[in-house]
Formats: C-alpha cells, structure tokens, sequence
C-alpha cells in the first residue's frame, strides 16, 4: 500500500440556505480544491451525501457533480454511510490512492438540508420497522444517551455546557463557520428543552454546505502543494445497529474498535495527538467518543469539557475551528470540512484558531446512532 496525502483543500462558507443548487454547490467546492492543488484534472470524484435523493429528489450525483465540475469521463461514484457519508468518501479516495489504482482523486461532501424535511430524513438512519415507526428520530436517541449517561454516573445537568462554549468561541474565528458568536455557559444553559435532557445548543444545527480535498500519493505530494498532510490510516467498524441491542449503550464499541486500529496502523500512541475532531452532532456523542477513544474514562468524558481540556489549549482540542455544532453539519459535506481544517491546524494555517505545536490530529466519524464509526488519522 501507498502511502496517501491531502494535497489540496476547498470550502464554501456553511449557510442556513444557499440559493445555488446541490450539484453546483459541490462543483464549486471540488474546483476550490483542484485550483488548491493547482490541478485541472482528477483520476476520480468520490461524493459524500445523506439526503439529496429525499430532499432534492436526485440521486446518481457522482456522475452528475463530475459534469458541472468540468470532469467527463473520469470515475465518479457516491459514497453512503448515513451521517458519516463523507468520511465514507474519504475512504474511498484514500483506499484508491493507497492501493496504486488512482493517483490523483478528489473527495466531495455536499449536503443541502435547507429544502423539504430534513428531520424525517436523517430519521431513515436509524431501523425503518423497529424504530422510525415509533417516532424514534436522532434527536430523540441522543436524547435518551444523555439521560442513561446522567442517571447512570450520577452527572450534573450543567455537564455538557462547555462542548458548546468551546465551539461557538472557535466558530467565530472561522470564515466558514455557520455561526460566529461567541455563546455564554448562562445561554447553554437556558436554552430551551428540545428532546429532555437534550438542549438547544447539544445539537447541531440544519445547514448547507460542500467541502473538498484532492488526495495524492505522499511521494508526489510536493509536486502538488507546499502544504501536503500525510493520512497515517483510515480505518472503520460498525456495532450493533439499535442502541438497546448493544451490552452497554453508553459505550460506543464501534468507536473504540475503530480508534484502536487507526492508531496502530498509524503507529501512533494517543499522547502524540494533538488534536481529536469528534463528530459533535450533539454533545453526548462528543462525550462518548472521547472515552471510546480513550482520552477519559467511561463516565467522565464530560469533565473534560467541564475543565475545558477540549479547548485550543487543553489537554484534548475537540471543534478547533467551530465543530459541528457551531460550523454547521451539513451531514455529508461534515467530513470534508473536519478534514479541511485539519489540514491548516496541521501546516499552521489556521489563524487566530491555530493549536501550537500542532503535529498528529484524529478525526472520528459517527453513522447512524454510531452503528458505524470511521476514523481517521493525519500527519504533518
């Protein structure tokens, strides 16, 4: 196998609605990232995307999005892991390169959740007879984690508080960020009940977004960029798919599964990490993925938030540049942005949001309720 590096990025700025279409939303962010990369041509496109055959009423986007890109003829697929859809993509392009197949492939995530329902889309992530049925939606399994996780570790109702502080301060330092404020703990706090204990600013918000990089054999890199990242490992597991099926729900298996290997493929040990970009979707998730990880032990991954480890200059940098939560989650694009802003935290390119001595950062991916869980794992 090859070794892989991202040699060119592309983002378009997250919004609540854009009034170009999908296709053209993604063609603009693959172009950035080819123009980054100072290419004209790619070996392939890989696309991530959730909800475009439900909201836009289009599937078949590869082929489409590599027309409106200027790139006829080359390989052109869609990638699909509900709301890790473009981390699937990732890996799609990552195993292209590293295999020798390809040489030079781009990776979209696009995702316009800005037309018809979204929630009921994002629904169709959990089991269509066994849950949907019920009225079970993400919000409302977060939901249910967050008051298992406080009943069963005894945790304070003001635990998660700063998963979203944290976020909102990075956010507004990122010209791409949805929101760009900076938000108080007294806010957090009383924002109102959306699914109890589950409040506003646990969740991320309704977007539209694209995001792109250009992946190429490490031993080219240079020839591409001045600033290429090397992709260490890519690695994914899945768990059982409903929540209530698992021996112990509060453990995210899939993400431990996942994380483990990632690293020792990398070689990597997580005292080398700089810096880890959860997929914080609601902020129970982030708490669960940093002790499936193995920053914190089970029940206490909220006290590194509560000690705002996670912040730029903790121990653990979680949302460097705004997270899910206050860059926006356009589901299918998250991925592609994660990976983007990793890639200028890694070559100090990320402004007043720069993490010092920035060398190794991990980046998790959640499908689903975490049914499936990437992760990736990238060096300067």
């Amino acid at each position: 196998m090859r070794s892989v590096s991202v040699v060119g990025i592309g983002q378009i700025p997250v919004k609540k609605h854009y009034e170009i279409d999908l296709v053209q939303m993604g063609a603009r962010a693959t172009r950035l990232a080819m123009d980054d990369a100072g290419v004209e041509q790619v070996d392939a496109l890989y696309v991530g995307n959730m909800m475009a055959d439900e909201l836009q009423n289009q599937k078949h986007l590869g082929a489409l999005i590599a027309d409106a890109a200027g790139l006829v003829g080359v390989e052109a697929l869609e990638a699909g892991a509900a709301s890790a859809a473009g981390a699937a993509a990732l890996r799609l392009g990552y195993l292209a390169v590293a295999s020798g197949d390809l040489d030079l492939v781009a990776v979209l995530g696009v995702e316009k959740m800005s037309e018809g329902a979204a929630v009921p889309a994002l629904s169709k992530a959990l089991d269509g007879k066994l849950e949907v049925p019920i009225g079970a939606t993400m919000i409302s399994r977060n939901a249910e984690l967050m008051q298992m996780y406080m009943q069963a570790y005894d945790v304070p109702e003001d635990a998660f508080v700063n998963f979203a502080v944290n976020a909102h301060n990075n956010g507004r330092h990122n010209p791409n960020a949805l929101f760009r404020k900076r938000v108080s703990a007294r806010k957090v706090r009383n924002s109102r009940v959306v699914s109890g204990p589950l409040r506003l600013y646990d969740a991320s918000p309704l977007c539209d977004g694209a995001a792109a990089v250009i992946l190429a054999p490490t031993e080219q890199a240079r020839a591409f960029s001045q600033h290429p990242v090397k992709m260490l490992s890519c690695t994914v597991a899945t768990d059982h798919f409903r929540i209530e099926d698992r021996p112990n729900p509060l453990w995210l298996q899939a993400a431990e599964n996942s994380a483990r290997e990632a690293m020792l493929r990398a070689n990597v040990h997580l005292n080398d990490i700089d810096i880890f970009e959860v997929h914080d979707a609601f902020s129970i998730m982030a708490t669960l993925q940093l002790e499936a990880a193995g920053f914190a032990e089970p029940g206490e991954g909220w006290k590194l938030a509560a000690d705002k480890a996670i912040y730029r200059r903790g121990k653990v940098p979680i949302a460097t540049m705004g997270g899910l939560k206050a860059r926006g989650h356009p589901i299918g694009a998250t991925a592609l942005y994660q990976t983007c802003e990793i890639v200028l935290q890694l070559t100090g390119r990320a402004g007043k949001n720069q993490v010092k001595k920035a060398d190794v950062a991990i980046m998790q991916s959640v499908g689903g309720a975490a049914a499936t869980m990437l992760t990736h794992i990238f060096s300067n």
